[in-house]
């Protein structure tokens, strides 16, 4: 299969001399690669998923849960 890759051109040129001094191909490197990339089993993802704390609790008379002011009065102790 032929594709087309956007690289560093000094980081191809360096690799194609290097692969060539070895007799080897840069196709042949980018494949060899690419399988040990493959062939390395991954961990898997740790779920981001959080414990929180939890409380038992009661309503609270009076207080209006869309009011941000006198919620944060109320957990400041000023109510």
């Amino acid at each position: 299969m032929k594709t087309t890759l956007n690289f560093d051109d000094r980081l191809i040129r360096a690799a194609k001399a290097r692969t060539a001094h070895d007799g080897d191909t840069l196709t042949g490197l980018i494949e060899r690669a690419l399988r040990d990339y493959l062939r390395v089993p991954r961990a898997p993802k740790r779920s981001l998923r959080a414990e929180l704390p939890t409380r038992r609790g009661r309503p609270v008379a009076g207080l209006d849960l869309d009011d941000r002011n006198i919620l944060h009065e109320r957990m400041d102790g000023c109510a």
